[in-house]
């Protein structure tokens, strides 16, 4: 049993290392200097309130602010006011048709225009106020040269709830196709 304890004791082990780091430690002249620059702030007493905790305060409160408010679930699964497909074709339709009277097809202002129209269009049928629908507006503007073009998306579709619109206003230069998708958002 002895010769197990020798062994041990000469092997250098983590266990023997960290008593040695403890018997460094417990030396007076380093106490001394641990303690003194563990805790001791100059200027600030620990019983008064800090920079830092207003801050920290104030920030929490900031925080709350922006909290977003909890409703309860309804449990619905219909809208109350169902999208109506026909009412949005028509107001695509006037919206392409006015903002289109004066416009000359270049290159450079296609994209200008797209960007245009598809908020103009957006913005019109969150107008409506459909119940609990997102939608999704796309603008596609193709100059005339003689081709054709096919135009094709794919979605999760709830075949009950959830509509889609096509829109299309066409000149000798150009067509331009608005895709308007309602989707019903429980």
């Amino acid at each position: 049993m002895d010769k197990n304890r020798k062994r041990l004791s000469s092997t250098p082990s983590h266990h023997s290392g960290a008593s040695r780091k403890h018997s460094e430690l417990s030396r007076p002249s380093q106490i001394g200097r641990h303690r003194a620059s563990s805790h001791d702030i100059s200027g600030l007493d620990p019983d008064d309130e800090s920079i830092t905790d207003m801050t920290r305060n104030e920030l929490l409160a900031f925080k709350a602010s922006f909290a977003r408010p909890k409703y309860a679930n309804t449990y619905r699964m219909e809208p109350y006011r169902k999208c109506e497909a026909h009412v949005i074709r028509k107001k695509a339709e006037e919206i392409l048709k006015s903002k289109l009277q004066d416009f000359k097809y270049a290159g450079q202002n296609g994209s200008m225009i797209c960007i245009s129209l598809t908020e103009d269009l957006l913005a019109a049928v969150k107008d409506l106020n459909y119940d609990r629908y997102k939608y999704v507006v796309q603008v596609f503007l193709v100059e005339k040269t003689g081709q054709s073009v096919n135009i094709a998306s794919r979605w999760v579709w709830d075949v009950a709830r959830d509509t889609w619109v096509q829109a299309q206003h066409e000149t000798e230069d150009f067509v331009i196709i608005a895709l308007i998708i309602a989707c019903y958002y429980e």
